[in-house]
């Protein structure tokens, strides 16, 4: 597949996603950067597109200090060889154009899984051999992620200087600068998100309603799950006859740790002990 035709797939993919109703998006939420740095990090493996070929998997892809990505790629796949003979007239390295593209899963089996999408246009070059040891080394102290064990043997690490970063989500689409992605952190609740929200919806229906009795009575017709949690609050995802709805209720304050999202979940759910106190005996 070339650039041209993963552009015309982006705004597709963008275009379906809008079939889905956002509600109260005035409502507190993490920045555009903040939302792209927890779903680099929550994204399991991305596709790499080069222009006139078809995309493959990078298992792995990490942000550097620099603004660039450090992506793992097969050794013998079209993104390697490309990017390793793209000398200029000088002699040089001038690198290849490609496209990284990120997917955000909601953690649940929805109608519609994908929660956003994240792409990053940009130069893609070669690492030194002299440069790699190093390089692994940085991203394991960040991210040990066991895929880092392949390069050298099946896989090879290269180097995507970004140009443009764009997320598209039920909002729409929009474009962050690699400063602002740079200075963002990712969600302190990323990491738990999933196995929370399916525990959630496997193990605690009664907070599911309870949340449920805050929305609009519009939308208590259909089948309400838990679609996403951050430090500003909780996502709702409703599946009814009419459409999917997603809608945001928010925390009283962002919260930072365990003990203030439990306190801010449970003032969401209208609990009178919002700090944990047991009704007296009788």
């Amino acid at each position: 597949m070339g650039l041209a035709s993963l552009a015309e797939l982006m705004l597709g993919k963008a275009y379906l996603m809008r079939g889905v109703l956002v509600t109260q998006a005035t409502t507190a939420a993490p920045t555009t950067a903040e939302r792209i740095r927890s779903a680099c990090l929550r994204a399991g493996s991305a596709l790499l597109a080069l222009d006139g070929a078809d995309p493959e998997t990078a298992s792995v892809h990490h942000l550097l200090a620099d603004g660039s990505f450090a992506v793992t790629v097969p050794a013998h796949g079209v993104a390697a060889l490309t990017a390793a003979t793209a000398v200029g007239p000088r002699g040089a390295n001038d690198g290849v154009q490609a496209v990284l593209e990120l997917t955000d899963y909601a953690p649940l089996p929805l109608r519609e899984p994908v929660r956003s999408l994240v792409w990053i246009r940009g130069v893609l070059r070669p690492v030194p051999a002299s440069e790699t040891p190093a390089l692994l080394d940085l991203i394991a102290s960040e991210d040990p992620n066991p895929a880092l064990l392949q390069v050298g043997d099946s896989d090879v690490v290269l180097l995507l200087e970004a140009d443009s970063v764009v997320v598209a989500d039920a909002d729409g689409a929009e474009s962050v600068g690699i400063g602002a992605l740079l200075a963002a952190r990712p969600d302190p609740f990323c990491a738990m998100e999933s196995g929370w929200l399916r525990h959630l919806d496997a193990a605690h229906s009664d907070v599911i309603d309870r949340l449920a009795a805050r929305l609009p009575s519009t939308l208590r017709q259909g089948r309400v799950r838990p679609l996403g949690l951050d430090r500003y609050g909780m996502r709702l995802r409703v599946e009814s006859e009419s459409g999917d709805h997603d809608i945001r209720l928010a925390f009283p304050a962002p919260v930072d740790d365990i003990a203030g999202l439990s306190k801010a979940i449970r003032i969401l759910m209208g609990c009178p002990f919002v700090n944990g106190l047991r009704p007296r005996s009788s």
